[in-house]
């Protein structure tokens, strides 16, 4: 069964140098874009993560310090990766918790602007867990009756997640064909930073998800602990956190436009 599309969708997974959103390093990167037509394109990058890949995560990917010596830098790749995911939804295995997370942290290091504000986000894993509970490559099995070679190969895990979506739709009938269905059926809670440290409430409101203010909502913290802002942005969140609760802070105190102050100025002249 092929995907219903509106507009493309990207199918991504990320190789790297460990599981910390906010300090690890993306080490090879693997794109297919599905065209609502049905023609694909895809793309893969070695990354050299600029850090030195632990022999754990070595051990897993297959990807060592040498052999991405010579590779180009995410910072080199950043701006070619947001033209191709521009104007497309994303899809990944466990891409909400982590893919697209990190992905985003790397974009903003790379001073490429990331967000999630005119796209959604298809988790196959989720969709998977609620239904089977399995690893990608007992899902590649049992929906798609193959065995996955190249397991964590970024490519390899693209294009098996990409598979096993289609798969999905094939078997669940209560699973519609329509991605912003799909995107609300795999994600377990809201989040507002991927990450997970802002959530949105029953209201629609963010609130903090961690610490002293765990439950509360985000606007009404920002209102009567203000230093509390500046400890989250100097202290160890990872990026598309801090730009999250930069663009909370500009809502609950926006900042005085050009026309607004020139209309006060206008005021103040016609009372004198």
């Amino acid at each position: 069964m092929e995907l219903k599309l509106e507009k493309p969708i990207i199918f991504f997974d990320l190789e790297t140098t460990g599981i910390n959103i906010a300090k690890d390093r993306i080490v090879e990167i693997s794109i297919l874009k599905v065209l609502p037509n049905g023609n694909k394109e895809s793309k893969t990058w070695l990354v050299n993560p600029e850090m030195e890949i632990p022999k754990e995560a070595s051990d897993i990917h297959g990807i060592t310090n040498e052999k991405v010596v010579t590779e180009p830098t995410f910072n080199e790749l950043a701006v070619k990766v947001s033209e191709m995911i521009e104007g497309c939804d994303l899809a990944g295995f466990n891409s909400n918790r982590f893919d697209i997370p990190l992905l985003a942290e790397e974009m903003l290091r790379a001073n490429v602007d990331f967000d999630m504000k005119n796209r959604v986000a298809v988790d196959v894993q989720v969709i998977f867990h609620k239904k089977e509970e399995r690893t990608l490559s007992a899902g590649y099995q049992f929906y798609c009756g193959k065995s996955l070679e190249n397991a964590h190969s970024a490519e390899a895990d693209t294009m098996a997640t990409y598979e096993i979506l289609k798969a999905q739709l094939e078997k669940y009938d209560d699973v519609e064909n329509n991605v912003n269905f799909l995107s609300e059926y795999s994600t377990f809670k809201k989040r507002a930073d991927f990450a997970g440290f802002i959530q949105f409430d029953d209201d629609e409101d963010e609130i903090f998800t961690f610490g002293k203010y765990k439950g509360q909502k985000v606007a009404e913290i920002l209102k009567k602990d203000k230093g509390y802002f500046s400890w989250i942005q100097n202290a160890d969140f990872p990026l598309y956190t801090k730009k999250v609760l930069k663009e909370i802070r500009e809502k609950v105190f926006p900042r005085k436009t050009e026309n607004s102050l020139a209309d006060l100025q206008n005021k103040f002249n016609q009372k004198i």
